[in-house]
């Protein structure tokens, strides 16, 4: 017993101390303690991993989730600068990415940077949005495209959606990007359509679904949108989402009602023309309302040009009606009081094409009409300068052919030329014939079907009364009427572009 105890105090004492052999053992059982940086990479062991208190070592942490390697201070400090000198060599400047934790190596940022340029982006997009760099190509670039693909985003588009909204590779699909395309499909745009709206608005993807996207829809509703056009009108334009109630889209609703515009109609416009709601109000709208009645434009008509023709809130008007009014005085001899009725009843005739409007004009004076009758023609229907010239030929022909009348009854009812020859016109015009009676123009055309059998029946012919404007040659669309004409050739694309859709 007595050689046992003797052995154990030699072993101590050769060890030097309790504390150092006990260290020692520990040695033995975790080998890695000795040597923290190069045996034990991850610095789990030698601290339970349920205790409270820091770390033996303060300059080691946790391994990241993002990168996975533990690093030292200074090797830290040095690997960063290594990162930033590459950034430089390749031409981007890294200056914002101070406060971004950055990866461990080159290796890892040079394969970030490869994968945004075969994505499409230069480096100059990269320098406008430096931060695309602290995203992970594995666990944040690649899921966000693998999901904005299978929505319906072309993988070649994948590059220019990037490009317009770089922050939508730091978002989560789960948490953010799927609950926005849920709600998209709930306003019911089609599944088809996801990927065209968020393409044209890819900020969308960061709005948040209870704010103001889901008060612009429910102010829309509540002045009378149809809730199942919602889904068209995001389509058409999706910024409307994110334009704010208070600020931008009910001082508008406002400002029309406020010119006579029921509410009713101008929900019908803006469920036809969403993009309306984009037209700033103080900088465009107001001024050119104030255009319209310094060129002679009616208060009172006012809401019925508005309606007819929306995009007038949005042009260049004043440069528009001023090249338009001193047209009308040199080429068709119409001052500019019957220039401003033209407005009144035809408001398309801002935007539509001079070429257009000569091609009717010419026509009409080549039959023999006086310049003066032809200027009376225009302000009383200006619809002539829009009709394409091989319906005005085919309707003269048989005016002239057939029903064998003086050209004067043209000039007293020049929408005479509006209405449809094989619908209207021939129909009409054979019963009064069946039955013996002339009448003027005016009388058998500028009513509905029923009212013309009603007439017929009749014995005697009730006096005439001019109907409203907006009823000649058949009901105007509402709202905005689309100008056509087959002259289209001699214009410039851009002119037909622009007479197709004016846009913002």
């Amino acid at each position: 017993m007595l050689l046992k105890r003797q052995k154990l105090w030699n072993m101590i004492k050769k060890t030097g101390s309790w504390h150092h052999f006990w260290m020692e053992s520990q040695t033995l059982q975790n080998p890695c303690a000795s040597n923290p940086r190069t045996q034990n990479p991850f610095g789990v062991l030698g601290v339970s991993p349920y205790s409270t208190q820091s770390s033996k070592f303060p300059e080691y942490q946790m391994p990241s989730v993002t990168w996975g390697v533990v690093q030292g201070k200074k090797e830290k400090l040095v690997n960063r600068v290594k990162i930033c000198d590459y950034l430089k060599s390749v031409g981007i400047i890294p200056d914002e990415l101070e406060s971004l934790e950055l990866p461990s190596t080159i290796e890892v940022m040079s394969e970030r940077v490869e994968f945004l340029q075969k994505l499409g982006l230069t480096i100059d997009d990269i320098n406008e949005y430096p931060l695309m760099l602290g995203c992970s190509v594995r666990k944040n670039i690649i899921p966000v495209l693998g999901y904005l693909e299978k929505i319906g985003i072309a993988r070649s588009n994948l590059g220019e959606f990037v490009r317009n909204y770089p922050q939508v590779l730091h978002a989560s699909v789960v948490v953010e990007l799927a609950p926005v395309v849920k709600f998209l499909r709930g306003l019911d745009v089609e599944k088809q359509d996801i990927g065209y709206v968020l393409q044209k608005y890819p900020e969308l993807l960061g709005f948040k679904l209870e704010g103001t996207m889901s008060t612009s829809v429910a102010y829309l509703v509540s002045i009378g949108v149809n809730p199942r056009d919602i889904g068209p009108m995001v389509t058409q334009y999706p910024y409307f989402l994110g334009l704010r109630v208070g600020t931008m889209i009910k001082p508008l609703v406002d400002y029309l009602v406020s010119l006579g515009l029921p509410k009713k109609i101008l929900a019908r416009m803006l469920e036809k023309r969403a993009y309306i709601l984009g037209y700033n109000l103080e900088e465009t709208v107001k001024p050119n309302i104030d255009c319209l009645i310094s060129f002679g434009i009616r208060r009172e008509f006012l809401a019925s040009a508005i309606a007819q023709f929306p995009q007038i809130l949005g042009l260049p008007l004043k440069a528009k009606l001023s090249s338009q009014q001193y047209f009308f005085n040199l080429k068709l001899k119409i001052d500019p009081e019957g220039f401003a009725r033209v407005i009144e009843k035809m408001p398309q005739i801002v935007s539509l094409n001079q070429h257009v409007i000569l091609k009717s004009v010419e026509f009409l004076l080549g039959r023999g009409i006086s310049s003066e009758d032809v200027a009376t023609m225009v302000v009383k229907c200006p619809q002539l300068v829009a009709l394409r010239v091989e319906r005005m030929k085919n309707s003269y022909y048989f005016f002239k052919s057939e029903m064998g009348r003086p050209l004067k009854e043209l000039v007293e009812f020049p929408e005479y030329f509006t209405y449809s020859l094989e619908s209207r016109i021939k129909p009409r015009y054979q019963k009064l014939q069946s039955k013996g009676i002339r009448s003027s123009l005016n009388w058998f055309l500028n009513c509905s079907d029923q009212r013309f059998e009603e007439r017929l029946q009749g014995n005697y012919i009730e006096s005439e009364s001019l109907g409203p404007s907006f009823c000649m040659g058949g009901k105007l669309e509402l709202p905005g009427n689309e100008i056509e004409s087959d002259e289209e050739e001699d214009e410039s694309d851009e002119e037909v572009l622009y007479r197709r859709t004016v846009s913002l």
